[in-house]
């Protein structure tokens, strides 16, 4: 089937009225256009007839007007009409889907053409000369190596602004992954594209030869089943051991990471750091109130070293275990550089511990970027204050951590003391008066 046989005319007349009328200028564009003339030769009439108006000892023209405004031709005064910025259409997606549709249009009249030039030979009895099938198989060839070419521009320019070294152990676990994953489909993407385009280029249709009729092969069948079964066997099972590894940690690890807690809500992260015996207090939702915005039960006593984090900051090569909780809808705690990402569920704590591996003055020198920082986001668009959860991650050697946990305020403070001691005092006064009336 030749090029003219697919593309119609039909629709081009239609195209066309749809282009001319998203292509001309609004209305309220027009009228602001007229406005602004009308005012400005409003105001450039004015101006002259004080000039005229004005007694001859005055200045013959006022230093109000600016000269270099006004044309005078024929009697009559014309001022230049403001110069219009339109460079936001150009930027918008209908611009350029009206330029796809021209560009259809512009193949629809091609087509016909070539339609008229095929006719015209079939009516003199002079078959058209032009081999669709050659072109065809042509541009098969000339877009596999566009393909190719363009699939490896994208991995060598995108790829390389988008894939940097994980700054956590477990994350250079997944990068291995990714790679292998890489590799393998990619040897697959570039051997199936090159057959499919050089099969369609080297067997294009021919009046000198009939296509050979294969309907079946049960050793090729078997090949492109068992092979493509038997890798994607071994890459779900690698993907399963290794999340697997970063999942399911032994209790005796969990000990000996440190213990700092992360709870959501909109539109904010809220950090708790656990004390000196690494345990965090329990908290009840029924205990939320202004003076204690995460329900902390300050009855449990390991609630009592716990400290206030304005920020995360972590000790480099040390593991870190976060407890994650949502006080409200559902969250998701993620911090990109560490390849770090879990739900954050109300009513259901979440896990993930990890060790980072460069600080963060490391990581900058690495990304050769001197203001770089990690950063916890929100994965989950959870309202329109989204973008607001966003909390600065840094990563320090062992004694700076140190000594930035010990400046931490507690949340167990003195303001806190004095509010339980005096719900204490009144429970006991409500006792006494309850005894009292019972005598």
């Amino acid at each position: 089937m030749g090029l003219s046989k697919v593309l119609n005319i039909k629709p081009i007349f239609t195209l066309l009225v749809i282009c001319a009328i998203a292509t001309s200028k609004p209305a309220y564009s027009q009228q602001a256009d007229s406005t602004a003339k009308a005012s400005t030769s409003g105001a450039i009439a004015a101006a002259t007839d004080s000039v005229q108006k004005a007694p001859m000892s005055a200045p013959l023209i006022s230093t109000d007007v600016d000269t270099t405004m006004l044309s005078w031709t024929g009697g009559g005064v014309d001022a230049p009409r403001p110069e219009v910025d339109n460079s936001d259409v150009y930027k918008s997606a209908g611009y350029y889907f009206l330029l796809f549709f021209l560009f259809c249009v512009f193949l629809g009249i091609v087509g016909k053409v070539l339609r008229v030039y095929e006719l015209t030979g079939d009516i003199n009895n002079k078959p058209s000369k032009i081999n669709w099938n050659r072109i065809q198989g042509t541009l098969f060839a000339v877009m596999l190596i566009a393909g190719l070419y363009g699939a490896y521009w994208s991995f060598k320019v995108q790829g390389a602004m988008s894939i940097h070294e994980t700054a956590s152990v477990h994350g250079a676990r997944l990068d291995s992954m990714f790679n292998i994953t890489a590799i393998i489909t990619g040897i697959v993407f570039v051997l199936t594209h090159i057959l499919l385009f050089g099969f369609s280029y080297k067997y294009k249709g021919s009046d000198k030869r009939n296509a050979y009729y294969y309907p079946h092969n049960n050793a090729i069948e078997r090949i492109w089943t068992i092979v493509p079964a038997i890798v994607l066997a071994v890459l779900v099972l690698y993907g399963f051991i290794t999340w697997r590894s970063i999942t399911n940690i032994s209790e005796a690890d969990q000990k000996k990471a440190i213990s700092i807690e992360v709870t959501g809500e909109q539109f904010k992260w809220n950090i708790r750091y656990a004390g000196a015996d690494n345990k965090l207090g329990i908290k009840n939702y029924k205990l939320i109130k202004a003076t204690n915005n995460l329900g902390i039960d300050y009855k449990d006593k390991n609630s009592w070293d716990d400290k206030l984090g304005g920020e995360i900051v972590l000790p480099v090569n040390r593991p870190v275990r976060f407890t994650i909780n949502s006080k409200d809808i559902l969250h998701s705690f993620y911090i990109p550089d560490m390849k770090a990402q879990i739900n954050a569920v109300p009513g259901m704590p979440t896990y993930f511990q990890f060790t980072p591996r460069f600080t963060t003055e490391e990581i900058r020198i690495k990304r050769n970027n001197p203001t770089y920082n990690y950063t916890l986001l929100c994965a989950k668009i959870c309202g329109a204050g989204h973008y607001n959860m966003q909390v600065k991650v840094t990563v320090v050697s062992e004694k700076e951590y140190e000594a930035w946990l010990t400046k931490q305020s507690l949340f167990y403070n003195d303001d806190v003391k004095k509010e339980l001691q005096m719900a204490a005092a009144k429970s006991a006064a409500g006792s006494e008066n309850k005894i009292a009336l019972k005598n």
